[in-house]
């Protein structure tokens, strides 16, 4: 091996890449006596001179080494004031078998033969959000059996759900964190290599042939070409064969990225203290601060070099995976530990370089709002931000309904979570859920129940638990905001999910097969996400909750679009009896189209359904601050929605 300063240059790109004839490499650590590159290192590899890389004055080191294809193994060899040893590329794209130990792989980002030219993702006002867990979310083996224990599910099972996730009408996937992390099962919030994906995830090559298969089906149904084989064998292969066969059918992608601490479980080769200065604490280290975070570090924000690493990742996951948006983890403790000029820079580069692409921060705080604002007038220039609002009063109310009959249920509190918009200046800057993979994550502590749990907790298949899961997926699917749900909640699923594989844990998919209520919740869920598809009011700004009634347990808000009508009204009851000739307010006279009855759905078709045929006349007087009323049939537990005949 002969290192040269060919190619080299302060716009080197980090970590290995291929070039012309060779490769270079460069990495950034301003506190090392020297880095040697380690290409294949045996037990005679020794460091010298012919393998040193050269420092520049801003403690970058670089070199272009000739003959080094895509697949080689490298590591860097640090000598610092306070350890001398083995590093792994802070930047490597992809990691060898053997994690911690492990050697970097070479990679070419354009050896992946994409399908995806003609998919556009959709508009954030058209986002609905569907969030999973890779290693728990499905896989079977080639004789159907469920093979998720125990060495958990990989990118390439994604697959199998992909028609699945299509027909359901999501229009966005956003798996949790996908990045190298150093426990055997995670949630993915402790990684440690952040552009290299996990191992964990990635299929044996004596595995592969089953999901060539289903990859070229899928392809296949969609008028694309085949992949081969070698496409698909390294691990950044697999994870882009995920993102493209879901944008062939028509599926967006958002990464869940973690830049507010990386780590929990730091080994000696990954870049906490990457240049092996002396540890008299964590504030010597490289690139993190002595604040922990959920077992991690939080990052050093004060570093141009560190805000660089973090916005380079976002950057690399859309030129490499052409990934379409990101939901940020905690900026709230970003913020806390000094980073909110950070999140400006990241924000605003993006933005310069996909001005449509959906940037989601979690951030807990009373005024949320800030960080949506735009970065000029100080905000931190996020798109959108989760909200808890419409959640946690959903969950009340549902809580309150499953002590019977006679509880107080408050709707007043739902409604004015859909009627709030504190500082935002649009519907789509907050992403609502009903679960998220925190609250209902059988690891911790406070725990909440899914909602088919918390609508019955003594019966979670029983008539109260099946409507008032319909309710509050109704409400979810026709109030303002980005609608996110979680794995399993399409399907009724009420256990607990864990990052840990068991059958106490996993979705049961198998159910589909033999419980008609999952089916008949399934079936529901996708024609109300249709609904909200086809409707244009209910993904669209304003909202007037004209009607709450707690003793009767019946909410109702109309939904227009301004300059164009497309007028909807969205009743919602929690009352355990069907209410006849329930006088209600309506937008304008005339007559409006009964779209949707939750009700329709129980036993599908429900043979007794309560409804109003179809379509009800507003021929009464002015009633609930509106111009006409209408004698209407709400079923027990159930959502309607009314749309303005478009004949009248």
């Amino acid at each position: 091996m002969t290192l040269s300063q060919q190619h080299i240059d302060a716009h080197t790109p980090m970590g290995a890449t291929l070039v012309t004839g060779g490769a270079t490499f460069r990495v950034w650590a301003p506190g090392a006596l020297a880095v040697h590159l380690r290409l294949a290192a045996g037990p005679a590899w020794t460091p010298d001179d012919a393998n040193a890389l050269m420092r520049d004055a801003s403690g970058y080191w670089a070199g272009f080494v000739p003959g080094v294809r895509d697949g080689d193994a490298y590591r860097f060899h640090v000598v610092g004031a306070g350890s001398t040893g083995p590093k792994r590329d802070p930047y490597a794209r992809e990691l060898g078998p053997g994690f911690p130990d492990c050697d970097c792989i070479v990679r070419d980002p354009r050896r992946y033969p994409w399908h995806d030219a003609a998919f556009r993702p959709p508009a954030l006002d058209d986002l609905i959000v569907y969030q999973f867990h890779v290693g728990t979310f499905y896989a079977v083996d080639g004789g159907g059996r469920d093979r998720r224990r125990p060495g958990g599910a990989k990118f390439l099972d994604v697959l199998d759900r992909v028609e699945h996730l299509a027909a359901l009408g999501v229009t966005a996937i956003q798996p949790l964190p996908v990045d190298e992390f150093a426990t055997a099962h995670s949630l993915g919030y402790n990684g440690t290599d952040y552009f290299s994906p996990d191992e964990e995830y990635a299929v044996p090559a004596a595995d592969l042939d089953r999901y060539v298969a289903t990859a070229n089906r899928l392809l296949g149904q969609r008028g694309q070409p085949p992949l081969r084989r070698e496409d698909l064998l390294s691990q950044a292969d697999q994870l882009r064969a995920m993102v493209d066969v879901c944008h062939v059918w028509g599926l967006a992608v958002v990464f869940d990225v973690v830049y507010n601490h990386a780590g929990g479980d730091f080994g000696d080769q990954s870049l906490y203290f990457f240049d092996r200065a002396v540890n008299r604490s964590n504030n010597d280290s490289l690139y993190f601060t002595g604040q922990g975070w959920a077992g991690g570090l939080v990052f050093a924000y004060w570093k141009r070099e560190v805000r660089q690493f973090l916005i380079d990742n976002a950057r690399f996951y859309v030129d490499e995976y052409h990934v379409d948006g990101f939901r940020y983890d905690e900026v709230t403790v970003i913020d806390r530990f000094g980073g909110w000029s950070f999140c400006q820079d990241l924000t605003s580069t993006l933005r310069f370089l996909e001005p449509g692409l959906p940037q989601i921060a979690e951030y807990w705080q009373p005024d949320q709002s800030w960080v949506v604002r735009p970065v000029g007038e100080g905000g931190a220039g996020f798109d959108s931000v989760w909200a808890d609002g419409l959640r946690d009063a959903v969950r009340a109310a549902l809580a309150a309904a499953a002590r019977g009959r006679d509880a107080v249920v408050d709707l007043d509190a739902v409604a004015g979570a859909l009627r709030a918009r504190p500082g935002f200046a649009a519907a789509w800057q907050s992403v609502t859920h009903l679960e998220n993979h925190d609250i209902v994550y059988a690891g911790h502590a406070d725990r909440q129940p899914r909602i088919a749990a918390l609508g019955d907790p003594g019966n979670a298949r029983s008539w109260y638990a099946r409507s008032r899961a319909r309710v509050a997926t109704g409400l979810l699917l026709t109030a303002p905001g980005v609608p996110m749900l979680f794995m399993g909640q399409e399907i009724l699923e009420d256990k607990p999910w864990s990052d840990t594989p068991s059958a106490a844990t996993l979705i049961w998919w198998d159910g589909l097969a033999g419980d008609r209520a999952m089916r008949d919740h399934l079936r529901f869920t996708q024609d109300a996400v249709r609904l909200r598809r086809a409707q244009p009011a209910l993904r669209g700004e304003p909202i007037n909750v004209f009607h709450v009634h707690d003793a009767n347990r019946v909410l109702a808000f109309h939904r227009w679009l301004e300059g164009a009508g497309r007028d909807v009204v969205v009743v919602a009851s929690l009352n355990e009896s069907t209410l006849f000739g329930y006088g209600l307010g309506f937008p304008g006279g005339g007559r409006w189209l009964e779209v949707f009855n939750s009700d329709v759905y129980d036993n599908f078709v429900n043979p007794q359904v309560a409804g109003n045929g179809g379509a009800v006349v507003a021929d009464g007087p002015p009633l609930h601050g509106l111009p006409a009323s209408a004698a209407i049939v709400i079923p027990a537990n159930g959502v309607l929605v009314f749309a303005r005949d478009p004949g009248d």
